[in-house]
């Protein structure tokens, strides 16, 4: 059975020798060549033949849209299927790499197997489906809470997601969380503002109270982990999943 060709490009040394180990791993699966920034991508892609590219947006010389640009002007490197892996959700960068020839997009932190289904499914299915499938803003705020451990069965959860999703469409909103934010939250939800206001910090209490969480937290943020060793307050919580989503790049 011939195996699937991978290419992998993105500036994480680290990820790209865990993902090259366990996609070689795979029986159905090799990874001909590896990239450190966009120029060398470029460089792999027209000595190799692979049918699958794992493109980081953010890298040295070269951006993810960049070497998008340069594949969808060639006839040969526009055919390859290009999984885009990002720790940022901003959807305007997400339709450009659609728009731009992107199969499909996978936050940071991702699972091994997520990506091997992901990469199966394309080669199977083709294009189409997998774009018709790009994640959403509201996929995006689900997969971010799931990756910081907020309990989905709280009330909090519902709460900040819906926060969340306002800060990112309305940026201003953030300085206003008890004229305007909580009321908003507390109209769609049938509640009181009060309400929304003790059970989001309930909800970040549960988080904090396990240390393994900040770890982690800090790890998703980008933050050191004693910048977290206390509890931010709901704001400044929101503020921290909106900017891990890119939405400041959009104000």
């Amino acid at each position: 059975m011939e195996k699937i060709k991978i290419a992998i490009a993105d500036d994480n040394r680290e990820l790209v020798e865990l993902m090259t180990e366990f996609l070689d791993s795979q029986p159905n699966m090799e990874v001909v060549g590896v990239a450190y920034d966009g120029r060398e991508c470029i460089g792999i892609l027209e000595q190799t033949d692979a049918d699958i590219l794992l493109l980081d947006i953010i890298m040295p010389y070269l951006d993810g849209i960049a070497v998008l640009d340069v594949l969808r002007a060639d006839e040969r490197m526009s055919k390859i299927h290009v999984i885009m892996l990002s720790a940022f959700g901003q959807e305007s960068i997400m339709s450009q790499a659609a728009d731009y020839g992107a199969s499909y997009f996978i936050m940071k932190p991702f699972e091994t197997e997520r990506l091997v289904m992901q990469i199966n499914h394309i080669m199977k299915n083709g294009d189409q489906p997998a774009k018709n499938g790009m994640v959403t803003k509201d996929e995006l705020i689900t997969l971010r809470l799931k990756d910081i451990g907020v309990p989905p069965h709280l009330k909090g959860y519902m709460y900040l997601k819906a926060a969340v999703s306002i800060v990112v469409d309305e940026p201003s909103a953030l300085g206003k969380v008890t004229k305007e934010l909580y009321p908003k939250i507390a109209l769609k939800f049938d509640t009181t503002p009060a309400r929304v206001e003790r059970s989001i910090r309930h909800a970040i209490e549960q988080v904090w109270v396990r240390s393994e969480s900040v770890k982690h937290i800090a790890s998703v943020f980008g933050y050191s982990e004693a910048h977290l060793q206390s509890k931010p307050s709901n704001s400044e919580f929101i503020a921290m999943i909106v900017d891990s989503l890119g939405a400041n790049d959009a104000q």
